[in-house]
């Protein structure tokens, strides 16, 4: 197998590339990335440059021709390049669109073109907006509430016609909200915040009265749900998949209270109840169990984890990213 991955240095795909790597039925893993957010550094320690079966190439997913380029002699694309951060695209609307839409229909028109068998698409829960029910599952109509939520569900209908196009295997992972340590860290995703700034000795901010839900899955658990779905296209068989766990649903107020209690931190919680608390979506994942795959990392671990990397107390933080 040889798979193509977007966006490979960024937060998931820098945990993700070296799993890959690291599979016998692997043969090359290409990753192309146009480092606006990212950096190679990132991949150092996956096997970029020992041999064959780890190569980078600077790439634009919304540029067709380095697509095109880039997809030639790959059978299997893993599309996880966007712009995220979802509240910041309010701000950046047109190029949220222009990454995030234009984009992934580049890269489903040169998978096309060029024969490749699977595409699997990073898609997210953050397209649900704020639903009602605490029962969502796939077939909940989303009702996105920023730039990013609205081109993640309309490029799941791309997804869709191409693969009735062109005839390749499809699927969407709505992935839940990520957190954890990988070598592309982000530190706007909430719980990696709050670890960081119980670390510096700082109040944590919950924007509204903290009661919004939000399903949680640790990036190392994401990164292998995609290389499941990328080796066993005939395990994940429907078009999208809501990718977390029953009880990785934690209000926001909860994370923020299991953080203090996990670091026996005597901490300031700051709710800023006149600002908009954002999505809010309790999730179901009784499909995602149809596939055999499922999550390892509790989020307790995941935040012990991230304090012991922050503070250089880890071994594996001084020595690079470890595949799965």
């Amino acid at each position: 197998m040889d798979v193509l991955v977007t966006g490979g240095c960024g937060y998931i795909g820098s945990a993700l590339v070296p799993q890959l790597a690291d599979q016998p039925d692997i043969d090359t893993v290409r990753v192309v990335d146009d480092l606006s957010a990212s950096s190679p550094r990132n991949l150092l320690g996956s096997g970029l440059g020992d041999d064959d079966t780890l190569a980078f190439r600077r790439g634009d997913v919304t540029e067709y021709g380095d697509v095109e380029s880039a997809t030639r002699g790959c059978d299997t694309v893993i599309h996880l390049a966007a712009i995220t951060g979802a509240d910041s695209t309010h701000d950046r609307a047109a190029e949220t669109r222009r990454v995030n839409y234009d984009g992934t229909e580049n890269v489903l028109r040169a998978a096309g073109k060029l024969g490749v068998e699977t595409v699997v698409f990073a898609s997210s829960c953050n397209i649900y907006g704020r639903a009602a029910t605490t029962d969502i599952d796939e077939e909940t109509a989303p009702e996105p509430l920023n730039p990013y939520a609205e081109t993640k569900h309309e490029a799941e209908s791309l997804l869709r016609e191409a693969a009735d196009r062109y005839g390749f295997d499809a699927t969407a992972l709505r992935m839940s909200t990520n957190y954890g340590y990988s070598p592309g860290m982000r530190f706007n995703l909430v719980v990696n915040h709050f670890v960081f700034r119980a670390l510096t000795d700082r109040p944590l901010t919950v924007y509204g009265d903290g009661s919004n839900w939000r399903p949680f899955v640790h990036v190392a658990d994401a990164a292998r749900a995609y290389a499941h779905a990328a080796r066993h296209p005939d395990q994940w068989t429907r078009d999208v998949y809501n990718v977390g766990s029953d009880d990785g649903n934690y209000r926001i107020s909860e994370i923020a209270e299991l953080v203090r209690e996990t670091l026996d931190a005597d901490l300031d919680v700051t709710y800023l109840e006149d600002e908009h608390p954002g999505p809010s979506y309790h999730v179901d994942f009784d499909r995602l169990a149809e596939t055999g795959f499922e999550p390892r990392h509790t989020l307790r671990e995941g935040i012990t984890d991230l304090a012991d990397r922050f503070t250089d107390r880890h071994p594996a933080s001084r020595r690079g990213p470890t595949a799965e």
